[in-house]
This record gives structure tokens, C-alpha cells and sequence, in this order.
């Protein structure tokens, strides 16, 4: 896809953060919306932010770990807008905590929407982009999506496992030779709300330092890309067709890292983590 105008984009997680400003960006691009979040306040705040473009946008309510409201939301959106053209899954939420502590309930929480909300926004728009005269997957993996943490197994399990789920997809995609095609995005500190809605299990304690709202703290501080920005570099990496974006120096650092030491990383941030 080189021009948005005119097109169609289906965008979860467009209540905040890179949802919104990604809204935001292909709006200015004449490119109409379809939005989705399971916060409908966040959801009409950005709606009204481009109200003025005076385009077709439509706003749904869903939680993207149902399928049958995933698979609902897609048809409705076809139907509304008569194509779908550009597809983002970028809806996520955080977990921090060890693998012997957290609790079950947590970990199939974080894999419903980081994991299968990216499966289901991609299988269920499938074959609306398929009928559509261009299309395009985008599903947000993370830097934790290139190298694992302590405290962050949930968190890089599901990041983890969109990268592999969307380089498979491209492959297919590849090999197929239609016209869809798909990009993994790795943004690093992008200051969004995830790290202030983070699930904070006790064992955090175990391995890294300070109380639940200490960590939090630093986070957030390290959350210094702005989604404005991140919004650009995704949709410049659409433009040129990109397998991988990476978004933010910290996201740079890890590719290099996991690169150069892609197992001895392993022993050097246990080490850089006691010295905090």
C-alpha cells in the first residue's frame, strides 16, 4: 500500500497510545476508520479527534480475546465501509511477574488479547482484504518480541509468538503472490498507557528492585517515544511493503544485542538488573 486516501483501516486498541495515533495520522491521509477498543470513553475521544476529517469512521466496542465479537466486528466493518484495506492489531496489555508465581488466570489473560487478539484481527479480516483490491496486515509485536526479561515470560511469550506468527504469515503471503501482505512491529519505549495498566504480580520483588510502584515508576520513565511518532514509522514501513519495523533506540539496541549474543544476553541482563 503506498496511498491511504480513500482506503479503509481497521485499527484495535484505538482508544490511546499507537491505536489513536494511528488514527489520528491515516485520517490526515484521507483514509477511513474503523475502530475498535474495549474502553468506549477512549474510543470516542478519539473519534472525536477526527470528526473534522469528514470521513467515514465507525467505533465498536470489542474485546479482542472473543472471537465471535472479533469475527462480528470484522463483517460489520466490511459491510459498513464495503472494503477493508489495512487491518493494525495493535491492542495489548502488560504482565510482570515470575513464572512459578503468576497466577494461570493471568497468563491466559495476557495470551487472549496480546496473542489471540492479533489471531483473531488477522483471520477474520483475511478474507475481506482478500476482496479488497490491496491489503495489509500490521500486528504490533514489541522488543520483547526479540529478547526475553526476567519477570516479563508472559509478556514475551505472547510477543514472541506474534513475531513467529506474523513472519510465517508474510512467508505464506509471499508465496502466494495475492495482494496482502504483512508487517511485524517492534516499538520499544513508546509512552503509552500499558506500563500505567501493567499487572504487577508480588513476585516482581524477586527479581527486580523497589516495591510494585517503584517499578512502575521506571517503566514508565523509560516509555520515551511518543505514539505520534510510532504511528509515522508504521505507516512509513507499510508504504515500503516492510517485513519488520523497529521503533525507538532501544529497540535498535536489542536487535543488535540478540544479534551478537543471542544467548549470551541471557547471563547479562540477570547481572544488569541486580545493579539497578
Amino acid at each position: 500500500m503506498k496511498d491511504f486516501s480513500t482506503r479503509v483501516a481497521a485499527i484495535t486498541g484505538a482508544g490511546s497510545g499507537i491505536g489513536r495515533a494511528l488514527a489520528v495520522e491515516l485520517a490526515a491521509s484521507g483514509c477511513n476508520l474503523a475502530l475498535s477498543d474495549i474502553d468506549a470513553d477512549g474510543l470516542a475521544g478519539t473519534a472525536e479527534l477526527v470528526a473534522d476529517r469528514k470521513l467515514a469512521v465507525t467505533t465498536d466496542v470489542v474485546d479482542v480475546a472473543d472471537r465471535t465479537a472479533m469475527q462480528a466486528w470484522a463483517d460489520d466493518t466490511a459491510e459498513a465501509h464495503g472494503a477493508v484495506h489495512l487491518v493494525v492489531n495493535n491492542a495489548g496489555v502488560a504482565l510482570a511477574g515470575t513464572v512459578e508465581d503468576t497466577p494461570m488466570e493471568d497468563y491466559d489473560w495476557i495470551l487472549g488479547i496480546n496473542l489471540w487478539g492479533v489471531i483473531h484481527g488477522t483471520k477474520m479480516f483475511m478474507p475481506h482484504l482478500r476482496a479488497a483490491e490491496e491489503g495489509h496486515i500490521v500486528n504490533i509485536s514489541s522488543v520483547f518480541g526479540l529478547f526475553a526479561q526476567p519477570s516479563q515470560s508472559a509478556y514475551n511469550a505472547t510477543k514472541f509468538a506474534v513475531r513467529g506468527f506474523t513472519e510465517a504469515l508474510r512467508q505464506e503471503l509471499d508465496m502466494d503472490g495475492g495482494n496482502v501482505s504483512c508487517t511485524c512491529v517492534h516499538p520499544g519505549g513508546i509512552d503509552t498507557n500499558i506500563a500505567r495498566n501493567a499487572r504487577l504480580d508480588k513476585s516482581l520483588a524477586d527479581v527486580m528492585p523497589g516495591d510494585q510502584e517503584d517499578v512502575r515508576e521506571g517503566f514508565q520513565k523509560a516509555l520515551h517515544v511518543s505514539p505520534e511518532v510510532a504511528a509515522r514509522r508504521i505507516l512509513k514501513g507499510v508504504r515500503r511493503n516492510a517485513r519488520r519495523v523497529l521503533i525507538g533506540p532501544e529497540a535498535y539496541a536489542v536487535d543488535a544485542l540478540q544479534r551478537v549474543l543471542p544467548t549470551a544476553y541471557q547471563r547479562l541482563v540477570p547481572l544488569s538488573t541486580k545493579l539497578l
